[in-house]
């Protein structure tokens, strides 16, 4: 397949990324800061014993649902990821148009989110060494913390950094790579060192829970484990500029999951001798549950160990960070190319060819988000995604192959349709098994309803689904391998 280039006018991405960059992409969104601040709070969920179950039960979910993005990303490998599957699957011209604004809208609250919360878990481990970091420099304005300063100038950083040609972008990713698998190791070892200067590897005793309990607090760990899977089809979002990505995205998507999940357990086993009790403290302390991790290598080398951790954890969360403002930059560029968000979003730089101003639009939000407090956001951030993308791609490739059978489809999902449904009673189950759901998806829910009204207002402007149908220029070019839609 030949590799579309950029025209003269710089209005089209260019194929340059393989295999290895591909994984690397995904890898680095998936391990951010997020295993190291939330493996106390796994545990604490569910237990010493289901922790682990947890990881697993998470992994399951990232594989079944990774079969999904798979089978859409090859055929339709488009920048934006499920902005263009949704608008494939359910038709351009008809509710795909609405689903896929949809999509953009949440990601309009979730996206920011997410780098954000990287960035204030860099800033969190930077308090290690800055111990005045939560101090508030103004104060007329007491909910301003240096912590949110420092969270923002490390997301308008990451955006400089971006700005700048996809070649130049990977060199940088491979060296963030290599801090976070140091980080990752660190960890892994460190646990297993104390374990061995102590009493040996040991499961902590707990008591027995009731099944009720034991069953709602797998699904809390399961629903914090999925956050931290995360980012396996972020090689979607950039699927404009993937290499023969029929073979390509599939690949990276299953190999970064197994990766990845086996650091997750494995850390998982090396941490729990060293967590002790210290799990239930980290879920009622911000500072403890940041520092845990930091704690664990302070006692098993000394408190230079401690700080080469943490030092290691900010690089990791500053290389999700990256990650993460890469991939979602892709997804209102795509949007705003098919017309259906700010044409002005449109642009692809001329000399990097980069959508440098959804990259810039992206990193500005996202830096203002910095200083919102961030409670519950893992559970918000993995609710309304569920529902308002995750579901509709998994019921949307089943219907896809009853609506367009004779769609070429580079790879097939095996043992098709199980993994789709598997995923769909993943999500239901960690969805419903918890404490406080209603009032959580009651959230999502009003974020889907303020978008769709959203949405009707500028469809019946432009005249839009379900109001009329939609000018051809407004309509992605044909799907297919070969096309660069965006």
């Amino acid at each position: 397949m030949s590799s579309p280039q950029l025209t003269s006018g710089g209005t089209t991405l260019e194929r340059r990324i393989g295999l290895r960059p591909a994984v690397l992409f995904n890898m680095l969104e998936m391990i951010g800061v997020g295993p190291f601040i939330t493996l106390p709070l796994v545990i604490a969920a569910a237990g010493y014993r289901l922790s682990i179950w947890a990881w697993v039960l998470g992994a399951a979910i990232a594989v079944a649902d990774g079969l999904v993005w798979a089978e859409l990303g090859a055929a339709f490998p488009r920048a934006g990821g499920s902005y263009a599957f949704l608008r494939e699957i359910y038709g351009p011209d008809r509710a795909g148009n609405w689903l896929s604004f949809l999509f953009v809208w949440q990601l309009t609250f979730t996206a920011p989110l997410s780098i954000a919360s990287g960035c204030i878990g860099l800033s969190g481990f930077l308090g290690i060494f800055w111990r005045g970091l939560d101090g508030s420099p103004i104060a007329a304005l007491p909910a301003l913390h240096y912590s949110g300063f420092v969270a923002a100038a490390a997301c308008l950083l990451v955006t400089w950094m971006l700005y700048r040609r996809l070649s130049v972008i990977t060199g940088m990713a491979w060296v963030l790579f290599g801090g976070v698998m140091a980080a990752i190791a660190g960890v892994i070892v460190s646990g297993f060192a104390r374990a061995a200067a102590t009493s040996g590897w040991h499961m902590p005793a707990a008591p027995a829970l009731p099944a009720a309990l034991a069953v709602s607090g797998l699904a809390q760990a399961t629903l914090i484990c999925t956050y931290d899977y995360w980012g396996y089809y972020n090689i979607c979002f950039l699927g404009g500029e993937v290499r023969q990505p029929e073979r390509t995205i599939p690949r990276a998507i299953l190999l970064s999951v197994f990766f990845v999940a086996a650091f997750y357990v494995l850390m998982n086993v090396a941490a729990l001798p060293s967590i002790g009790g210290a799990a239930a403290h980290a879920v009622e302390s911000d500072a403890m549950r940041m520092r845990l991790v930091a704690n664990i290598a302070a006692s098993a080398f000394g408190r230079w160990a401690g700080y080469i951790i943490a030092l290691l954890v900010i690089w990791t969360a500053f290389s999700s960070v990256f990650s993460l403002l890469l991939g979602y930059s892709r997804v209102p560029y795509a949007a705003a190319r098919d017309g259906n968000y700010f044409r002005y979003l449109a642009a692809v730089h001329p000399r990097h060819g980069i959508p440098h101003r959804a990259l810039v639009t992206l990193g500005l939000v996202a830096a203002c988000f910095c200083f919102f407090p961030l409670t519950q956001v893992i559970t918000l951030l993995v609710i309304t995604r569920i529902i308002l993308q995750f579901f509709l791609q998994q019921a949307g490739v089943i219907w896809l192959r009853i609506r367009r059978p004779d769609l070429e489809r580079p790879f097939k999902i095996p043992l098709y349709p199980l993994p789709p449904l598997a995923a769909m009673a993943g999500f239901i189950f960690i969805l419903i098994k918890r404490a406080n759901a209603v009032g959580e998806l009651a959230v999502a829910a009003g974020i889907g309803v303020t978008g769709t009204a959203i949405y009707l207002v500028r469809a019946r402007c432009l005249r839009q689904w379900p109001f009329g149908c939609p000018a051809q220029d407004r309509n992605p070019p044909p799907a297919g391998r070969d096309s660069e839609a965006v």
